[in-house]
């Protein structure tokens, strides 16, 4: 199994000789704007993607299946509504459905639970997106875990540290577990992605898991950074298996 993160959340998932594109914000630095409950106007996002357009395509046409957790610009922007083949597998909350199809994408696979694509089986997973006024504003989000005989891997999504994320990991027990860092933190509320002492705190509950932070350095809501996580990290002895990784990088999972 190997992962690569783009940028933000976008990862590309490599299972099963199966390539899943995951939540793609394709747009170049600062091609949708401010983020709205913010008190600063940075345009977003804040990085470019880590290679040039003619890789993005070499890429994109590689891919099997698109997988969407929820409709925020950081997850799904114009860029991939026009970039992304109209014919590829959409994998996606049924929830979202219907305003993917209204821009033209004609293969949807969207669901409640659980389905297989070809040898992958692939559930859906709920987490809590904020709390509080911020967490209403931030509205329903969803996370995936990807199984095989083999291996399983938990995409948790845009969601803090709380029972819903326990609860997914005790049911599928997977190896691997990919978080939203970077304490996402707007003028209302709390964060409403991990802050660093969340992710301390799954590594310390659940000691088997290997842990992959992204959502980094890429939108101004993020507050902490890779530096700091990663100190963070180390200061708590979990360095060996939470990792943060750059834009661009891969990691290979044995």
């Amino acid at each position: 199994m190997e992962v690569q993160l783009w940028r933000n959340a976008t990862v590309l998932l490599h299972i099963k000789n199966i390539k899943f594109l995951i939540d793609p914000m394709l747009g170049k630095k600062s091609s949708f704007g401010v983020f709205p409950w913010t008190q600063d106007n940075k345009p977003n996002p804040l990085v470019d993607l880590p290679f040039d357009t003619k890789e993005l395509d070499n890429y994109l046409a590689s891919i099997d299946a698109v997988v969407v957790t929820h409709l925020h610009p950081d997850h799904w922007d114009k860029a991939a509504i026009e970039r992304l083949d109209k014919n590829l597998p959409i994998i996606c909350p049924i929830a979202i459905a219907e305003t993917i199809a209204n821009y033209g994408f004609k293969n949807i696979k969207s669901f409640e639970n659980n389905m297989l694509f070809k040898e992958i089986s692939i559930s859906l997973t709920e987490g809590l997106h904020g709390t509080g006024e911020i967490g209403k504003k931030m509205g329903t989000v969803n996370g995936f875990v990807f199984s095989t005989n083999e291996e399983c891997i938990y995409f948790a999504g845009d969601t803090i540290w709380c029972k819903e994320v326990k609860a997914v990991i005790n049911l599928y027990n997977p190896q691997y577990v990919v978080v939203a860092g970077g304490a996402a933190t707007f003028a209302i509320g709390a964060p409403v992605t991990m802050t660093s002492e969340d992710i301390v705190a799954l590594c310390k509950t659940f000691p088997e898991i290997k842990v992959l932070v992204t959502h980094l350095e890429a939108i101004s809501p993020c507050k902490e950074t890779r530096e700091y996580i990663s100190k963070k990290v180390l200061e708590n002895g979990f360095s060996n298996r939470c990792y943060i990784p750059e834009d661009g990088e891969s990691f290979i999972f044995d």
